[in-house]
């Protein structure tokens, strides 16, 4: 276990490893941040930094030496960075649960040989493979690379009409997977941690609406019923065991309508997430206190909401309205201190906490 006035490592300087480091504070911890970028958020909060790249070995075995346990904010850490760390201090998610989210394909097979839905799927490596896979799965169909993917980059849509080829060329030719379309009524997810004890806790599922495929309001609750509530946090939790996972997971799930309310995995996220910021005043215990909790092996906390809650990012230039959301009754600002507003970057995000309904 470690101990309040240890030293916390986090991988990753962006908003994540501010509002972790914010919340390590809070608990007694000081923070060492490790990242390529000179002008990185994180910084700021933070007791120590490192400016150095991912394949620095000299650079990442100091830092590791430096701290007592080590997590991150971003799950495209290299493999030979997470095997150099982990030699070192203790890593936390581990380096299989990073193997497995960095690759679509090999993340996709993984929660399928669980029993948990997917959308069908199958690897591409050549035209003929993209080929052989809509002739099987149909479309339309979504064509993504395998491997560095986010907010929508990465992936492009075949419909009846797009030439494959075209589709595979606007991918950069990559080794990718196509999935099968997957007509959702809307997305969910679930926030969860779990303990290297085999501790589990989760906050209630909340809905999410994108905007230019990046994430743009949170509700909480999702709406859902009761027993799809349920088998969510069931199917996080099972993907967390199987990882045997420490921290903060996010699992992304389509709800489909039809005969009855149904849940299909989209994917993984081993860290905290985007979609669990509204935690952050709307929860007893935030993701990030959540997930230092974990990380450092301490009892999780509760998760209850606090009342109905919406977040919503504040995505390049909708962070000029800050003055005015300060001026609102009952929103609660979190800017991440980013010098430039640029289009598509997440500048901050605003939480709204409103009674339960009667």
């Amino acid at each position: 276990m470690v101990r309040p006035g240890s030293t916390l490592g986090i991988l990753g300087g962006g908003q994540l490893g501010r509002m972790m480091a914010m919340a390590a504070a809070e608990l007694g911890l000081r923070t060492h941040i490790y990242a390529p970028e000179q002008d990185s958020p994180a910084f700021d909060v933070a007791a120590e930094h490192t400016v150095a790249s991912y394949e620095d070995e000299a650079a990442l075995v100091r830092f590791a030496k430096a701290v007592d346990v080590v997590t991150y904010e971003f799950e495209n850490v290299p493999s030979s960075t997470a095997a150099i760390l982990s030699a070192h201090a203790p890593l936390a998610p581990n380096a299989r649960a990073l193997a497995v989210s960095q690759d679509r394909l090999v993340e996709k097979t993984f929660i399928s040989d669980l029993g948990i839905a997917t959308a069908p799927f199958a690897a591409v490596a050549s035209e003929a493979d993209l080929a052989e896979a809509l002739s099987r799965i149909g479309r339309p169909a979504v064509l993504k690379t395998r491997r560095f993917g986010y907010d929508g980059k990465g992936q492009t849509m075949i419909s009846p009409e797009t030439d494959p080829a075209t589709a595979y060329a606007a991918i950069g030719r990559a080794p990718a997977i196509l999935e099968g379309f997957v007509p959702f009524e809307r997305e969910v997810s679930v926030i969860a941690a779990r303990t290297a004890s085999g501790g589990f806790a989760a906050y209630d599922l909340c809905a999410n609406e994108h905007r230019n495929h990046i994430l743009d309001t949170t509700r909480v609750p999702a709406s859902v019923s009761g027993e799809t509530e349920r088998q969510a946090i069931a199917i996080a939790r099972t993907i967390a065991d199987a990882l045997d996972y420490v921290g903060i997971l996010a699992v992304e799930l389509f709800l489909l309508m039809g005969e009855g309310e149904r849940l299909v995995v989209n994917e993984i996220a081993p860290r905290v997430h985007n979609s669990g910021h509204w935690t952050l005043g709307g929860a007893v215990t935030s993701q990030f206190e959540q997930h230092v909790r974990a990380v450092c092996g301490w009892p999780l906390g509760e998760t209850a909401r606090l009342g109905r809650v919406e977040m919503q990012n504040l995505i390049g230039d909708d962070v000029e309205a800050w003055e005015r959301i300060l001026a609102e009754p009952g929103a609660h600002l979190h800017l991440y201190g980013k010098a430039e507003a640029r289009p598509g970057r997440k500048m901050g995000h605003v939480t709204r906490i409103f009674p339960e309904k009667d």
